[in-house]
């Protein structure tokens, strides 16, 4: 059974299975990953370029890694701004942060043009406060984005922000409108459609057992060989496991959810009656927005970690948190508790040190492309993925071949054990931290000092 997600889009399209690559084949660029990043990527050289050949192979079926399986939170890169300034500078930060509510647009754009009924819903981001604690916490970079004239926050009453939310669990909230829900599997698979459509060759069932630098590249697969100019690997979290040059890039941990049963008259009496996604202000923090077809999804990340990047049997089953999820959905709302749960799942996220996606030249070959670590809010930036590697892919000089994000990783992680054993370590102190704040006791010293290790790079798995 596949997740929630992609399941639902799978029963509501029935459409076939394209058939593995049998035999050698001859393109001018070969994507290597079937989700958000490599499809996007796609749609985008064909864009440019109708005439191009571009091939798509895909270890099992378009959508079935973290595209498919994701909270369904198109967010932009507003909350990253103090990351995006350090590491880039004023200027590139103020343009990415541009940029990435851009995308939200663009893709609902291009849904509405092409067909794809993904459940895409406009209807902005709220983020709040959930104990004392939090309160203030988003102030700061609302301020900054103030003085630079993006910000598209704004507070609301908290009587507002209790309804939009539907939940008086909520103590402050900063509303954006830049913000969307979908549904995330119906997404991916209209993506796949629209990229035969234009005439993508796609191979799924088809996993790259090696890879050759050359002119042209050979792209190996256990039935045939892909001979292309030009090469793009958007395979995320699996990358780490593929090219061992990247196990301390990432470290692969899970964002985890739950879904009720349809129960619309219920959400329409606690006020959840949009698209609005809620976040509040934890490291880890819980998320949630309510579906078209009436469901409420809440997911939470940083929970289960892999050693040395693995990915785990765990990430493609039934999500461990479930009573723990279920628990939350509760205390957030009550009139929901007794509600049943059509579903619980999990899935891997390549969370990079700075938060950020990284892109760049593999080995620093001229012809083959990468770009992964979107951290697990990818839904709205994975369409920025797709801007940088098809430029990068057709060698043009513009602003995104040139913005220091193609630079590759901006920091490694420790080695195993290390980074395993710290990973816990961090995730466990924040656990108490947060369970602290929420009794109203101060949390102990070296909690803090611990949980700042992950709160440097800003909320993770949302998206």
């Amino acid at each position: 059974m596949r997740p929630f997600w992609l399941q639902q889009a799978l029963d509501s399209a029935q459409e076939a299975v394209c058939p593995p690559l049998q035999g050698d084949t001859r393109c001018d660029v070969c994507i290597v990953g079937g989700g958000y990043t490599g499809l996007w990527t796609a749609l985008m050289l064909k864009e440019a370029v109708p005439a191009l050949d571009v091939v798509l192979i895909e270890a099992d079926i378009c959508g079935a890694g973290a595209s498919g399986r994701n909270g369904g939170c198109a967010l932009s890169w507003s909350a990253k701004y103090f990351t995006l300034e350090r590491l880039f500078g004023g200027a590139e930060a103020v343009r990415l942060v541009r940029e990435s509510e851009r995308s939200i647009t663009d893709i609902g754009v291009f849904c509405a043009a092409n067909g794809i009924d993904c459940d895409f819903r406009l209807d902005g981001t709220l983020y709040t406060a959930t104990n004392a604690a939090q309160v203030g916490a988003t102030d700061a970079v609302i301020a900054a984005l103030e003085h630079k004239g993006i910000n598209s926050f704004r507070r609301l009453p908290l009587e507002q922000v209790q309804r939009l939310a539907g939940s008086a669990r909520h103590l402050e909230g900063w509303f954006s409108p830049a913000a969307a829900t979908v549904q995330p599997g119906k997404l991916v698979r209209g993506l796949r459609r629209v990229a035969l459509q234009r005439g993508v060759r796609l191979y799924e069932g088809t996993a790259m057992t090696g890879l050759e630098h050359g002119a042209p590249v050979q792209v190996r697969t256990a039935h045939g060989t892909l001979r292309a100019d030009r090469v793009v690997l958007g395979l995320n979290a699996w990358m780490a496991r593929v090219f061992p040059q990247f196990e301390r890039s990432v470290a692969i941990v899970s964002s985890d959810m739950v879904i009720t049963e349809p129960c619309p008259e219920l959400l329409r009496q606690i006020g959840l009656d949009s698209g609005i996604s809620v976040l509040d202000s934890r490291i880890f923090v819980h998320y949630y927005h309510n579906t078209s077809d009436g469901r409420l999804m809440l997911g939470k990340g940083g929970n289960t970690f892999a050693y040395g990047g693995r990915i785990l049997p765990v990430f493609d089953q039934p999500s461990p948190y479930r009573r723990l999820l279920r628990e939350s959905l509760g205390g957030f709302f009550p009139a929901l508790a007794e509600v049943p749960l059509a579903a619980s799942w999990n899935g891997p996220s390549d969370r990079s040190v700075t938060g950020l996606p990284f892109f760049g030249r593999l080995d620093g070959q001229g012809n083959v492309f990468y770009g992964f670590g979107y951290s697990g809010s990818g839904v709205g930036p994975c369409h920025m993925g797709g801007q940088i590697l098809s430029s990068l892919a057709l060698g043009l000089d513009n602003p995104w071949t040139r913005s220091p994000l193609v630079k590759g990783p901006l920091g490694l992680f420790p080695p195993e054990p290390i980074r395993y054993l710290g990973s816990l370590m961090v995730r466990n102190a924040i656990r108490r931290k947060e369970q602290a704040e929420d009794r109203g006791v101060r949390p102990r010293r070296l909690d803090v000092r611990l949980a700042r290790f992950a709160a440097a790079a800003g909320k993770a798995d949302k998206g």
